[in-house]
């Protein structure tokens, strides 16, 4: 049984969150790591530009600077990413960074973005997985001493939550590791669904999807890497994962590539169960808080940190008038329900944790510490 230290976000004069969110860490044990002139990876998301679920920079500068006086070098990455968007190469993904103040004025550290300038520069790291036999993680995570987590706690569509191995195993994967985890996902047209509404078309941006004479979507698998979002933006399930593979699958290379990231390294992670939007931060736009904001969670052990957070937000109630209480109108409190699956049937967050504790990454068995 692992144990998982949590705190609240109630403050006081003298006492805020960022001083919360050193003592909790502090109290899980953080400094039992030896950073001493150690290169430390701090992994985190920073956010798609119009994209504002994202975490604050103040909490990764509290961690930076807690880091630096543990004598360690700590920097702020995370790997490119599959779609063409603000983060899709260094060059655009660095500026993103600093625009959403992921900059020295704001966090003393460096920005290095994990598989270089093109998402070419990755390590293979062989753990012999299952689905997986030798992710492909972006270098600079690989060849880091030390990493720490800092994830945002939140829906996702494909995964159903996304915490802290989604942001460590898809986030810390390169461009073609990426293509690794997706490449059997290739989206479906269930053509009397679709509306024609284009919705699809217009945000496919590798150009796969157009609409037939009969205005139905028509995938050209050709030019289609697999990346979901069709899938995650279609409201009327005209476009859904292919038989090829599934969400399970999806999760479970996730928990892979989780293993590869954190194998042989000290690692200590953070969750955030905060502005808990229902879709992912890689979206330039986020969607009302599905559920209140809860507080800060924190362990070594980065499954029972996930399998803890989920149980959480299962017990807090849910938030009206927002994409949740949307697609399921007859929920009243929502306390004691799977928020994952009521925000995306489809997807298996379970499977990824089942997984990932069958593959040695953690437990899902945990012991809750709350810290004033």
């Amino acid at each position: 049984m692992s144990e998982v230290y949590f705190t609240n976000l109630r403050t006081h004069a003298g006492h805020n969150l960022l001083h919360k969110l050193e003592k909790i860490v502090l109290k899980a044990g953080i400094e039992n790591i030896d950073f001493k002139k150690k290169i430390i990876a701090v992994k985190i998301h920073f956010g798609e530009a119009g994209n504002l679920a994202y975490l604050r920079p103040n909490y990764a500068a509290a961690i930076v600077k807690l880091l630096q006086r543990f004598g360690g070098k700590p920097f702020l990455t995370d790997s490119n990413t599959l779609y063409t968007g603000s983060r899709s190469n260094a060059v655009d993904h660095f500026m993103c960074a600093m625009q959403n103040g992921f900059n020295p004025l704001a966090v003393p550290c460096p920005v290095i973005i994990a598989d270089g300038l093109k998402g070419t520069e990755y390590r293979e790291i062989n753990i012999d997985g299952e689905l997986c036999k030798a992710p492909k993680i972006g270098s600079a995570i690989a060849d880091a001493d030390i990493v720490i987590s800092m994830n945002h706690f939140k829906g996702h569509e494909q995964a159903g939550f996304g915490g802290c191995i989604k942001n460590l195993g898809m986030g810390s994967g390169s461009v073609g590791g990426k293509m690794e985890m997706h490449g059997n996902s290739q989206p479906q047209v269930q053509k009397n669904n679709c509306t024609g509404c284009r919705v699809c078309v217009k945000n496919c941006n590798y150009g796969a999807i157009t609409l037939s004479d009969e205005r139905r979507a028509v995938i050209n698998y050709s030019l289609c890497v697999g990346c979901g979002q069709c899938v995650a933006l279609c409201q009327y399930d005209g476009v859904v994962l292919g038989s090829s593979d599934t969400t399970e699958n999806l999760s479970r290379k996730i928990a892979e590539y989780t293993k590869a990231v954190v194998f042989d390294k000290p690692n200590f992670h953070i969750n955030f169960i905060m502005n808990v939007s229902p879709e992912c931060d890689c979206w330039g736009h986020n969607d009302a808080a599905i559920i209140p904001d809860l507080g800060i969670a924190c362990s070594f052990d980065p499954v029972a940190l996930d399998a803890c957070c989920a149980d959480i937000v299962k017990n807090a109630p849910v938030l009206k008038n927002t994409f949740l209480t949307d697609k399921n109108p007859n929920v009243e409190s929502g306390i004691g329900e799977d928020k994952s699956h009521l925000l995306h049937p489809n997807a298996r967050f379970d499977a990824g944790l089942e997984h990932a504790e069958k593959i040695g990454v953690g437990t899902r068995k945990y012991q809750l510490i709350e810290v004033k």
